[in-house]
């Protein structure tokens, strides 16, 4: 692992919300946290009337709150009043309609404002919200409908008709169908967004929702049966607030940009909860990615705070260092990533390019927040997760069948574990009460990674438990094996998995795709694998490497090793509903 810090200067950890992490560990905590926002009366407390209404109330409505950009150029922004008064109108369309508390609401959108005020109208007017992946097919669309008992849908007309409609009468929870944009028919059984909300008046009283209320439900996929319902409380926005201000360090005068699908929970307590809380600036971009076109989205809009995926940022690595330096990014204050692990080459990378690092930081869906980053005030190591947030309290533990306890000595790989208990740890798997209590032991909760903390308390991931490579007796993580393969000038991605192998119980094989202007062949892979040898030794490197077009990844980014082990020996490849490539 690498030793060098990217240090911090004074200036920026005076500037940071919280200007030192050992200090604010001992002064705050999730009570601490609980302070920092509004409530309502009674002790009670909705995520939309924090992320919304409460800054309306304090005399910020004229700020600007929400900065939509169309794929065609086209322009559309919403204060905190106008966002207060539409996500009025569509909690007071959809009580109206007899949806109240506990309406399951779907969102099938893509990044629409529409989307954005469906999610905090259901929350205001105390429904569940769930969103999907827009690319999702029949199937998967079905399921999670199914599961969730999912009553109101949000979609465009092409996706009901294509998606949606074959599977309408197996769905009979299912009530409310709206469709957006305005289709020239509206097809049977559905409602127009835009004129229901056009007769709906916007005036509607804040639901008074109970912290434990159930508010947020996200779908994540297991490697075997079906997906898996993480159910989230309101009482989640303690943490979305105080994460999006000390991990990400937002301020109300930023412009925030998170390029995460709405489908993926980042997209929700990233996407939507934590700017608004902080009073930030949110922009949100229809389009894909495309390199030039972001560069100059983060250019002409004066982005200050920029959070992203490792797949984007070796994306944006691909399209080479000069095409950044043709824009003017010196707004840019703090970048952050999420969604996999940074590999050191590209913190290392960032920092050349713009000046400054992309912040690593860990979560998942379960934990709903995050729990483990790289501060703005604290020096960088290239490569590590960060520290816990203040509050959490993480360990590397070793798990037994009977108790768990902590690893012994430093960088000694183990099981992640936090102690369960903060705000936006996720409540069951919908409907699998049982799945749920298997991933806490002696109350902690399990999350399935293992990973290192080495002298200085940074945490270091190792790879998923099911991911980790058994070779003669080596515990081999994954993402080492991976991150010293993209520091070869040729690599753009890699992938690690295990293969069986009589003597050694596994070997290590790699797949890597390649930068621009570098071309597969024979004498590349030799020298990709003595570049392997040479950074890790014979024992960790891998003895095989398939050089490849592209990975297979999930929306959000993930590289799917158990997809590419699957293929390789020929097994079931389990859920692929969030697969890239499914539409």
């Amino acid at each position: 692992m690498p030793d060098d810090f990217i240090r911090k200067s004074q200036a920026e950890r005076e500037a940071a919300n919280m200007p030192d992490l050992a200090i604010a560990r001992e002064e705050l905590g999730w009570d601490a946290f609980r302070s920092w926002l509004d409530y309502l009366p009674g002790g009670r407390l909705n995520i939309a009337y924090e992320a919304v209404d409460r800054h309306v109330v304090h005399g910020h409505g004229e700020r600007e709150a929400l900065r939509w950009l169309s794929k065609n150029g086209d322009r559309r922004s919403f204060t905190f009043a106008e966002l207060k008064r539409e996500t009025d109108r569509f909690a007071r369309m959809l009580a109206d309609r007899g949806f109240g508390k506990g309406t399951r609401a779907y969102s099938l959108l893509g990044r629409v404002p529409e989307l954005y005020i469906a999610a905090l109208g259901t929350l205001k007017a105390g429904g569940v919200f769930c969103p999907l992946y827009s690319a999702f097919g029949p199937e998967p669309v079905r399921s999670r409908l199914e599961i969730g008992e999912g009553e109101v849908l949000l979609v465009s007309p092409r996706t009901y008709t294509k998606k949606v409609a074959p599977a309408r009468k197996r769905l009979p929870h299912l009530q409310l169908v709206l469709l957006t944009p305005c289709a020239d028919q509206t097809p049977e059984g559905t409602v127009d967004l835009a004129q229901a909300l056009g007769e709906t008046p916007a005036e509607f009283e804040c639901v008074a929702t109970d912290p434990q209320d159930m508010a947020l439900l996200h779908f994540t996929s297991g490697t075997t049966g079906k997906p898996k319902g993480a159910v989230h409380v309101h009482e989640a926005v303690i943490a979305h607030n105080a994460t999006g201000r000390i991990a990400l360090d937002l301020h109300p005068e930023d412009i925030y940009w998170c390029t995460a699908d709405p489908g993926w929970v980042t997209g929700t307590s990233y996407g939507i909860i934590a700017p608004l809380c902080a009073g930030a600036t949110m922009v949100i971009e229809e389009a894909e990615f495309d390199a030039e076109r972001w560069y100059g989205l983060l250019e002409r809009e004066q982005v200050t705070v920029w959070y992203t995926a490792p797949t984007a940022i070796r994306l944006l690595m691909r399209a080479g260092a000069e095409l950044a330096k043709e824009h003017d990014l010196s707004r840019l204050r703090f970048l952050a990533s999420v969604g996999e692990p940074l590999n050191a080459e590209a913190v290392q990378w960032s920092a050349r390019v713009f000046g400054k690092p992309f912040h690593d930081n860990w979560w998942q869906t379960e934990t709903g927040g995050i729990m483990i980053a790289n501060y703005a005030s604290m020096d960088v190591k290239p490569g590590s997760m960060g520290k816990p947030l203040p509050g959490v309290e993480a360990e590397i533990m070793e798990v037994g069948e009977d108790a768990l306890a902590p690893v012994e000595g430093v960088m000694q790989p183990g099981h992640l574990a936090l102690r369960a208990g903060w705000p936006s740890m996720f409540r069951t798997y919908l409907g699998e009460q049982e799945r749920y209590e298997k991933t806490f032991q002696d109350g902690w909760y399990l999350t399935g990674d293992l990973a290192m903390r080495d002298a200085d308390g940074y945490f270091w991931f190792v790879g998923r438990a099911d991911d980790v490579i058994k070779s003669a007796g080596h515990l081999i993580g994954p993402f080492e094996v991976e991150s010293a393969l993209v520091e070869h000038p040729a690599v753009a991605e890699a992938a690690v998995i295990g293969m069986p192998d009589e003597r050694v119980g596994e070997v290590v094989k790699a797949y890597v795709t390649l930068h621009h202007g570098h071309e597969p062949s024979e004498e590349l892979r030799k020298q990709l694998i003595a570049h392997a040898r040479k950074k890790l030794g014979a024992a960790i490197a891998p003895r095989q490497i398939e050089i490849s077009d592209d990975l297979p990844r999930t929306r959000s980014g993930k590289i799917m090793r158990r997809l590419l082990k699957a293929r390789e020996l020929g097994l079931p490849e389990g859920d692929t509903s969030t697969l890239e490539s499914t539409a």
